[in-house]
């Protein structure tokens, strides 16, 4: 059984909203602690509010907690908590074993000194000696990718930089726990790719805490999910999907945009499907029929004519045009019925939003637009972790199987 490194009991955490009675109850705490009168924590004062209400989870060595939640959910609350920033005010928090902390990006930097000291110095308050902290700079240099800027002040960084430098000593450093708090919104691509295959690695002997708005992220390196709203709990597992769809419905979608420079017009997007018109929902597999009403300016001759889905977070994940089907549509300013017929849908169980684009022959100039205009729900009962989920054909045969001798060692190796 793994080892758990991680045990939240019933933790909550009050704040005031008003500084000044937050400075009074704050003085009324401590002349209570001198007299030895315990307050009772479990009432709400005139003024508070529980960032962090009643809170439980366990985490094992070899698990990765994706926490998640809108703006002001209580997810960084809780990982101060944590890294005993902060203390709760009901509740127990035990962690075994060295703890990593990237909460802010400079954190626990002295701008004044380099890097390099920098290095030593978050090492020391992670328990490591100099000695061991000699052997493992060199690794921590070139996972930075600092160059020469490592013996230069941390003042003088980016915040590309500092995310750089951060996650190197927190992940080089190998701690039991690591917590992780949207750090990974700063810095480059390719510095991010390296950044999870390094979460990958290290989490098979640590337990991590990733806090994170972007899902695709928490879907990419969490085995669990706590997704939170108003200081609660509203899902806990290892259901990842199930949790990010929780995430999800916290937010309304939001109104679509038409634009353009007016030298088309989309009258109407209609969906269909299984012989139902105006539909908005469909299963996994089911057909799809997107109908667009449109009129071109006769100036325009050959326009092109696209549809696009867009997850939740409003990122195209897959489209479909005149132009790369290589469809003509020759133009002579008359209205326009164009029907496209998608096959078995292979979208990820969720919601999705159509947009529909007119642009010249040129593909520069958006004759018209229709932004995140529909809603279109996938109904299925597996979710996936990826926005589209192929269906595949499938052969699958067990038994009477024979390998060759000379490549069994690297096939078997494989799988």
């Amino acid at each position: 059984m793994s080892e758990v490194l991680v045990k939240v009991e019933d933790v909550s955490k009050k704040f005031c909203k008003n500084l000044k009675r937050t400075m009074l109850y704050g003085l009324q705490e401590i002349m209570g602690n001198m007299l030895g009168v315990m307050e009772n924590n479990d009432n709400l004062r005139k003024g508070e509010f529980w960032a962090v209400n009643n809170v439980s989870f366990e985490l094992k060595r070899g698990e990765c907690l994706g926490l998640i939640g809108s703006n002001g959910a209580g997810k960084s609350t809780l990982l101060k908590m944590l890294n005993g920033i902060i203390a709760p005010d009901n509740g127990r928090i035990m962690i075994k074993g060295r703890v990593g902390a990237l909460i802010e990006v400079t954190a626990g930097f002295h701008p004044m000194l380099t890097g390099r000291e920098n290095i030593y110095i978050k090492g020391s308050i992670l328990g490591l000696s100099k000695k061991e902290i000699d052997k493992k700079i060199d690794e921590i240099i070139e996972f930075s990718e600092l160059g020469d800027f490592i013996d230069s002040p941390v003042k003088h960084y980016s915040s590309g930089m500092n995310v750089r430098l951060g996650f190197s000593i927190a992940t080089q450093m190998e701690p039991d726990v690591l917590l992780i708090d949207e750090i990974l919104a700063v810095g480059d691509v390719g510095f991010k790719a390296k950044c999870f295959n390094a979460i990958a690695r290290l989490v098979k002997n640590a337990a991590v805490i990733f806090v994170s708005h972007s899902m695709p992220q928490v879907a990419r390196v969490c085995s669990h999910v706590c997704s939170m709203n108003k200081g609660k709990v509203t899902y806990l597992g290892a259901d990842v999907p199930k949790g990010i769809e929780f995430y999800y419905s916290q937010f309304e979608a939001g109104k679509g945009i038409v634009t353009g420079n007016g030298k088309a017009t989309i009258h109407k997007i209609e969906l269909t499907s299984n012989g139902k018109r105006d539909i908005t929902q469909i299963n996994y597999l089911d057909d799809l029929t997107v109908i667009l009403y449109v009129t071109v300016d006769p100036d325009v001759k050959d326009p092109n004519i696209g549809i696009y889905f867009l997850s939740r977070e409003l990122q195209i994940i897959a489209q479909c045009s005149s132009m790369s089907n290589k469809i003509p549509i020759h133009n002579t300013g008359d209205p326009f019925k164009i029907t496209i017929n998608l096959p078995r849908v292979n979208f990820n169980p969720g919601i999705y939003m159509i947009s529909a684009s007119v642009t010249d022959e040129t593909r520069v100039d958006v004759l018209a637009l229709h932004y995140a205009i529909k809603e279109l729900k996938v109904c299925g009962e597996y979710i996936g972790r990826a926005p589209i989920n192929l269906a595949g054909e499938w052969e699958v045969k067990q038994g009477g199987i024979k390998w060759h001798e000379k490549y069994k060692e690297k096939i078997l190796g494989d799988n």
